[in-house]
């Protein structure tokens, strides 16, 4: 239990980190440079552990789509812990199991319980209420969370695909390989639009060293959430998982003095009431 709750601590932290730099690159160049350091290492470490027989392709649709969604999920992520508290964002993020379970029923047929359903549109409303103030301020920018929870059910199906196709560290280095790419365009096409936030100048080395360690702490938080789960169950280690919520929220009020008021944490209460249920409706 030590190890998810370390993993998925470590994954706030590295998300408040990448909040700082706010104002010094754009979140689109951020991104890029993030997963492109950890495309580099990732595959480095593949190297070393697997060697180059390690270096594979299987099911590359499924990897196209994994590195879509990924890449998708992270641009919107990142863009909107610029706009908005760290703390909103990432419970908003949480929809993403939700949205899952229903795109799931749609596409594949799976059968999904009222409960299910009931819960997903409960979770919605939460959703509306944590971006209360947040779209009143920001307009329609406000939905990049939501947009980046879509992104994430998305990837969430595409590793369920990619399920038994290679070795953990080969379905990482995958999906960051054709993620940085796409990152990259994105952030050039942005640069091109003429549009002074999107503008990309030459990084500072706070902005390298920030992108780097969090490609670094990322691949650290999920082999311990792996090792977690490969000494307990999934079904143990998946709720530990809203530990992220609190982190964010103690991040957003230590570093960027971001207090959620009653009406948002209580949105966020409702998003993880119903994402436990789902939890426990899966065990059934």
């Amino acid at each position: 239990m030590l190890f998810a709750l370390l993993g998925f601590a470590l994954l706030s932290c590295g998300d408040g980190l990448i909040k700082s730099t706010a104002g010094q690159w754009p979140g689109m160049a951020v991104a890029a440079l993030r997963f492109t350091l950890g495309a580099i290492g990732l595959g480095l470490v593949l190297l070393i552990r697997e060697g180059p027989q390690g270096f594979r392709f299987p099911r590359p649709k499924v990897q196209l789509a994994r590195g879509f969604f990924l890449a998708g999920a992270t641009v919107t992520f990142f863009s909107s812990i610029f706009l908005m508290p760290l703390a909103t964002a990432t419970s908003i993020q949480f929809m993403a199991p939700l949205l899952t379970a229903v795109i799931s029923s749609i596409l594949y047929k799976e059968r999904l319980s009222p409960g299910r359903w009931v819960a997903t549109l409960i979770a919605f409303v939460g959703v509306m209420i944590v971006l209360r103030p947040s779209f009143a301020d920001l307009g329609p920018a406000a939905l990049l969370p939501l947009a980046a929870a879509f992104g994430m059910s998305g990837l969430m199906m595409s590793n369920a695909r990619a399920a038994g196709s290679g070795s953990v560290l080969l379905m990482q280095f995958l999906v960051a390989a054709v993620a940085a790419p796409l990152l990259i365009l994105y952030a050039v096409l942005g640069h091109l639009s003429g549009m002074p936030s999107l503008h990309i100048g030459w990084p500072s080395w706070y902005v390298v060293i920030v992108c780097a360690t969090v490609a670094v702490s990322a691949s650290f938080s999920h082999m311990f959430v792996y090792l977690a789960t490969a000494r307990s169950s999934a079904a143990t280690v998946a709720p530990m998982v809203y530990v992220q919520i609190i982190v964010a929220i103690a991040i957003g009020v230590v570093f960027y003095r971001d207090y959620p008021d009653l009406v948002a944490l209580a949105g966020t209460g409702v998003i993880i009431a119903s994402g436990i249920y789902l939890l426990r409706d899966g065990r059934r």
